[in-house]
């Protein structure tokens, strides 16, 4: 196990309010997304949710099966204590690669850039695992390098090699509609699960 896949690491970051990426609110990319019409039944999974404002926007809007998983205990925790009698969202502490379900909808918010990118390529090959046939796995992607990390970022060839042996695009373009401090930084995509 990478440092960044450390319960101990993300719980301390939580704790120290060192999680630079988290912007306090749903992510507009997500949130447009979001509110297209889709079924409020779907099976949709978070993974690394952090604070959870994007299953907390869902779940304001109706949908009824959103599970987030976090490897960080004290977020569970306080994502718990926040919402108790909320029942349209289950709050899982687990490490991602350890989880098995199947859904229908999987939302990426700084995930993918929160691991260690030699674990890129395990990532994609467990996301499949996770999503039913022609499931879509839906998000943003940093498109740019940082020094050291995390977040850890990459460009769109390198983003398009690595998913196509499980995913098709729908999309993957650059994101016009980021927080200011990430404009022309990010790439939103819909990636769809190849039978």
């Amino acid at each position: 196990m990478t440092e960044f896949l450390s319960a101990d690491y993300w719980n301390e970051r939580y704790l120290n309010n060192a999680s630079q990426w988290d912007l306090g609110a749903v992510s507009p990319p997500l949130k447009k997304y979001i509110d297209q019409k889709l079924n409020k039944d779907l099976a949709i999974l978070i993974p690394g949710a952090g604070n959870s404002y994007e299953a907390i926007y869902l779940m304001e809007q109706g949908f009824t099966n959103i599970t987030v998983i976090d490897i960080a205990p004290t977020v569970i925790q306080l994502l718990k204590e926040k919402y108790p009698h909320q029942k349209s969202i289950q709050f899982i502490e687990t490490d991602f690669f350890d989880w098995e379900g199947q859904y229908d909808l999987i939302l990426e918010q700084t995930f993918f850039c929160a691991l260690d990118p030699l674990l890129r390529g395990n990532y994609v090959h467990h996301m499949a695992s996770l999503l039913k046939p022609k499931g879509k796995l839906v998000g943003l992607l940093f498109n740019k390098a940082f020094e050291g990390g995390p977040p850890f970022g990459g460009d769109l060839q390198s983003y398009q090699d690595l998913f196509l042996p499980n995913f098709k695009f729908e999309t993957i373009e650059p994101c016009h509609n980021s927080i200011a401090p990430r404009a022309n930084a990010e790439l939103f995509f819909i990636a769809v699960r190849k039978i």
